[in-house]
């Protein structure tokens, strides 16, 4: 524990604790907004979320000051291996202990409080990351290093799918930016979004379509890292062409006979495409084995790591997925339409946004707000309260605080001569930047609804608290630096 330092003080971060501070005023507003009416006649109501809001709103607030003016930082590089572990065992215990929710066992109930150990997951694995990179010696590169932190990040995300929360899962994919900035290579990522590429191709296309994709990509890759472009634009890219207008040759010769027993109508266009392929790498691998090129064997393993994907898609989607996230998955890709069904809260949502114009309509005056036509439109769908009421400049200013915020925290995180401080810093640029992009994406219709909050705005009392700790941490530790560096 540390006394009041007035030097300390000087060195904080006022700019993000500013910015802190008008978030929540602005979810504490807009939550009023979303509930108002007869029944709730004040924003201090304890009755109302708006009421019970405030009292979060004041323990986050003591919470903050707690971290910046009494813990030494320094003890969060020791505690992060046992708190790591303890909010472990919380994330198992609530499988078999917790209250469920809308079909998620995700949440610890104390009469009227609600706790959801998922919410500080995101603080325990930061820190955890934070410690294990910032080890002297620590290189990405080495496959041991890259599969602990692989493990840190995958076991709480598992663990979390298992509750069967997956918006707070897919949080943790945000992490690999962080292993980015430590060393980790681009195509990692690259890989990662060709595999999300390939799963969404064959669930609205063919696996026909993705595995050509895939083909083409694999091929580019390998000539672009190569060097050898004339090569491929002379003897890939025609063949690539041909396969191309396979499904078409074959429905034409298939509109020439009405005999569902010809050998014509038994043939997949797929098999012959991997045919082909598989044919082709024997003597690629003989090539590059000849010439030294390593990247060309990662190139063919990546291309089979994607065909397999794309043959276990359909089982993934029928067996793995739920019925929920399948329809959700559905509407999003067009592949159905459910105006009324699944696609309603998207539906009226993207309607409030869209009627609040340029101003807005109003504090309070919102007609999909006042009238209830948009569910859970104080938690997950609180942005299009904002739309509505704030118009597309008041949405645009809170995007833009959210954009200053994640900025400030990277440039203080770059600049940071401690290791455990940039990674962390790091880790909670991440995590705000990945609840940002899915909440306001999912109320805009381009990500599927996986109920996932807005960032210091939506109601929730764990979630408000967790993200306070998580971004006064690193405040906390940015001060520390600077009044040490001085």
């Amino acid at each position: 524990m540390r006394l009041f330092n007035k030097a300390l003080i000087k060195n904080i971060d006022w700019w993000l604790v500013s910015c802190y501070i008008v978030l929540i005023f602005i979810g504490w507003m807009n939550i009023y907004a979303s509930i108002h009416s007869t029944e709730v006649a004040s924003i201090f109501d304890l009755a109302g979320r708006s009421g019970k809001q405030f009292i979060w709103m004041a323990a986050s607030i003591a919470c903050a000051a707690t971290i910046l003016l009494v813990i030494d930082p320094r003890i969060y590089d020791s505690l992060s291996v046992p708190v790591y572990l303890a909010v472990l065992l919380l994330l198992i215990a609530v499988i078999f202990l917790g209250t469920e929710v809308k079909g998620s066992r995700s949440w610890f109930e104390f009469g009227p409080v609600r706790f959801q150990p998922a919410e500080i997951s995101k603080i325990s694995t930061s820190l955890m990351l934070a410690t294990l990179m910032s080890q002297f010696g620590f290189k990405m590169s080495r496959f041991r290093n890259f599969a602990s932190v692989a493990a840190v990040i995958l076991v709480p995300m598992l663990i979390i799918i298992a509750q069967s929360e997956t918006g707070s899962a897919l949080v943790y994919v945000g992490f690999i930016f962080v292993l980015y900035r430590e060393g980790l290579s681009g195509w990692t990522i690259f890989l990662l979004g060709m595999f999300i590429s390939i799963f969404i191709l064959t669930l609205t296309v063919s696996p026909y379509a993705a595995i050509l994709v895939l083909a083409i990509v694999a091929s580019l890759c390998n000539t672009i890292y190569t060097s050898r472009m004339k090569r491929w634009c002379m003897y890939y890219l025609p063949a690539f062409v041909v396969l191309g207008g396979l499904p078409f040759l074959l429905d034409y010769l298939n509109s020439l006979t009405d005999n569902p027993d010809t050998f014509i109508k038994g043939i997949r266009p797929e098999f012959i495409l991997l045919s082909v392929c598989f044919i082709a790498i024997p003597f690629i691998l003989f090539r590059a084995y000849r010439t030294r090129k390593p990247f060309t064997l990662l190139a063919v393993m990546a291309f089979i790591a994607g065909v397999i994907l794309s043959f276990s898609t359909e089982f993934i989607f029928d067996n793995v997925l739920q019925d929920h996230q399948r329809q959700r998955i559905e509407v999003l890709l067009g592949m159905k339409e459910d105006p009324t069904g699944v696609g309603y809260n998207v539906n009226q949502s993207m309607i409030a946004i869209g009627s609040g114009g340029l101003l807005g309509k109003g504090f309070l005056h919102g007609t999909q707000t006042t009238y209830g036509f948009v569910p859970e439109q104080s938690t997950d769908f609180i942005f299009c309260t904002i739309g509505e009421e704030w118009g597309f400049v008041g949405a645009a200013a809170v995007i833009m605080l959210y954009v200053f915020m994640i900025a400030r925290i990277v440039i203080s995180a770059e600049k940071s001569r401690e290791a455990f401080t940039r990674i962390y810093g790091y880790c909670v640029a991440c995590c705000i930047f990945m609840h940002l992009f899915i909440n306001i994406g999912m109320t805009m219709g381009i990500m599927p609804v996986i109920g996932i909050p807005l960032p210091f705005i939506s109601y929730g009392g764990s979630s408000l608290l967790a993200f306070t700790i998580l971004l006064f941490i690193f405040i906390a530790l940015k001060a520390n630096e600077n009044h040490n560096f001085r």
